[in-house]
């Protein structure tokens, strides 16, 4: 609905108004009620990505090489869709700017722009991850017994990629407007199904790694199914109507220009975490499964603070649409405080229950538990690095700024990690250890470098207002004395 004077401060979801207007008023409060589902629809989505290594691990014919396929897949597919997913951020930091603007023609055209957008993106990467998933994996070095479980499940889980990238630009495009409930809603439903349908392709038709693969693939459909539903029913500028799509030049290349310098930032990062994979794949099953759990316990952590990612996408992005620095900085400091308090407390809590945790996806194996804290050690407890570094990443890309951040984590990260890899571990009594202390120092460095940017850029956003600011009462004047 539109009310005070046109401004839209309200929005329909499901016949409740709620107002969404991050522009005005106490930040704190909204910051955090924005926090919470996002991060509980993380969570949930790991704890299904949980349960298919727990499903494996447990019913699994071959449940140490289904867990370590599942993990060797990750990095990879991540590799392989992060490019195109990057244009998910860019659609919702370009909706969250037009909302703070009051242009309601733009968001409109933003929303059917990226969701056709999604589609086409979705199918040529779902095409090529299927077609692709074997010969990718044989490069890493993947081992027989591995790769065995690994190409069909990955072959099975692209499947459902051109739905996940659907469903992902609609839950950035809701995020921006203010509704993060609805996407923990229908990931939830989707979730659901995806444990279901584990269980029967696992332990009833005993399909191993591929089973969880497809039930990913069907659980991405009724996401998507869901959330195109609710986004038709809208009834403010983000309603979705099918006859409308249409690429709109001016939304694509706002997307694009945000967007593929968040997207490659992503590539970045995952292609150090595949060579990574790759230098893990040449040890033992064991040590690899033991990667593989602790990286996905961990996710929990990295899941947790990203929502103060999103946070800072959406009310950085609301804030400089309407011009309101001072907001922009109050919301900026909110959001890095806040994710120190997430990440710290969330890594100890997993760090001291960490050997439990492994157990659950590998029970009665010694040998993965110790492999597993071994990373955990390292990487879990100083994970809050991480946290404050895609902070002022998600910070620079509500201002506008996307090349910026992907040239410094570019640089401070993926290129730092494979320089360490090439120079530090070979020769290392314990090589795999030094691969690991490389993230928390890539972490550091990364974040001192967006911290300089981030400053930079709000000083010169500032000066910019107060300039326009000046020519406006300038012309103000000019006019009076004419008149």
């Amino acid at each position: 609905m539109l009310k005070s004077g046109g401004r839209m401060r309200n929005f329909r979801v499901y016949g409740h108004e709620k107002k969404k207007d991050y522009t005005e008023g106490p930040m704190l409060g909204k910051i955090i009620l924005f926090m919470l589902p996002v991060m509980f629809t993380g969570i949930i989505q790991l704890l299904y990505n949980a349960a298919d290594m727990v499903v494996v691990g447990n019913w699994a014919d071959n449940a140490d090489a289904a867990v370590a396929a599942v993990g060797a897949c990750g990095a990879l597919i991540n590799l392989i869709v992060n490019l195109f997913m990057g244009l998910s951020v860019g659609a919702g930091v370009v909706v969250a700017q037009r909302i703070g603007a009051n242009d309601h023609d733009g968001v409109r055209k933003v929303v059917h722009t990226a969701i056709l957008t999604s589609v086409f993106t979705g199918i040529a990467v779902g095409i090529f991850g299927f077609f692709m998933a074997r010969p990718l994996l044989v490069l890493m070095g993947t081992n027989d017994d591995v790769l065995a479980e690994a190409a069909p499940y990955m072959s099975a889980y692209f499947v459902g990629i051109p739905a996940s990238m659907v469903y992902n630009h609609a839950a950035s495009i809701l995020r921006s407007k203010g509704d993060s409930k609805n996407p923990l809603i229908f990931l939830t439903l989707s979730g659901l199904a995806n444990v279901f349908l584990n269980l029967i392709f696992v332990c009833v038709f005993h399909m191993g790694a591929i089973g969880v693969g497809i039930a990913t693939a069907v659980s991405q459909y009724i996401a998507m199914i869901m959330v195109l539903y609710h986004m038709v029913k809208l009834e403010d500028d983000c309603h979705l109507d099918f006859k409308a799509l249409a690429i709109d030049k001016d939304s694509l290349f706002k997307m694009l220009r945000i967007g593929i310098p968040a997207g490659l930032q992503g590539t970045f990062f995952s292609l150090s975490n595949t060579l990574i994979q790759s230098t893990v794949n040449t040890y033992p099953t064991v040590v690899q499964t033991g990667n593989t759990t602790a990286g996905n316990i961990e996710g929990f952590v990295y899941i947790s603070m990203n929502s103060c990612y999103h946070a800072a996408l959406t009310f950085v992005g609301q804030n400089t649409g309407a011009k309101k620095y001072d907001r922009v900085l109050r919301a900026s400091l909110m959001c890095l405080a806040i994710v120190i308090v997430v990440g710290l407390g969330m890594s100890m809590l997993i760090y001291f229950n960490g050997e439990g945790l492994i157990s659950i996806y590998r029970p009665n194996q010694p040998e993965v538990v110790e492999h597993g804290m071994a990373r955990l050690s390292i990487i879990c407890v100083t994970y809050f690095l991480c946290g404050i570094m895609d902070v002022f990443s998600g910070i620079m890309r509500g201002m506008g700024k996307s090349f910026l951040p992907m040239m410094v984590s570019l640089i401070g990260s993926c290129v730092f990690r494979i320089v360490w890899i090439l120079l530090f571990c070979p020769g290392y009594p314990d090589p795999i250890q030094m691969l690991y202390i490389s993230y928390p120092i890539s972490w550091i460095l990364t974040a001192g470098v967006h911290l300089i940017c981030c400053i930079v850029t709000w000083i010169s956003r500032v000066r910019e207002l107060k300039r326009e600011e000046l020519a406006a009462a300038a012309a103000e004047q000019e006019a009076a004395v004419q008149a």
